[in-house]
């Protein structure tokens, strides 16, 4: 019989497939994301469960949080950094329930989360996702 891996990926591993992920993002996409800081955590604090009114910390895969595009771009200097939150437990929750490969959730997720930061619809970040 043949043993079968089921090793869970940790937040440092995570976070690795969450930069994979970006580096193989079309360059003019990751020339507006050069400074952004990931972070990966189990779950969502609270004050985010709070602030989105979730009912449960699994609904949420992803969180694109800082000053937006044209705030870095305008006249007062911004200190606060703009962060990606990866919530590991969550997607590897949704990628169990959805048969695809993790690399693809993780993807998806930033691609979203980067997405909406930069006001597009969901059918621009489609695209963007098709491309390679």
């Amino acid at each position: 019989m043949q043993e079968i891996n089921l090793q869970v990926p940790t937040l440092d591993q995570l976070e690795t497939l969450a930069r994979e992920a970006l580096a193989s993002l079309p360059q003019e996409f990751r020339e507006l994301t050069s400074d952004l800081v990931f972070l990966v955590e189990d779950f969502p604090d609270d004050e985010v469960i709070d602030d989105m009114e979730l009912a449960s910390p699994y609904e949420i895969l992803g969180l694109f949080y800082g000053p937006d595009l044209a705030d870095r771009e305008g006249v007062m200097p911004v200190s606060l950094p703009t962060m990606i939150f990866l919530y590991r437990q969550p997607i590897l929750d949704y990628c169990a329930q959805q048969g695809e490969p993790l690399e693809h959730i993780v993807r998806h997720v930033l691609v979203h989360e980067i997405g909406h930061h930069f006001g597009l619809s969901d059918e621009q970040m489609e695209a963007l996702e098709e491309r390679e």
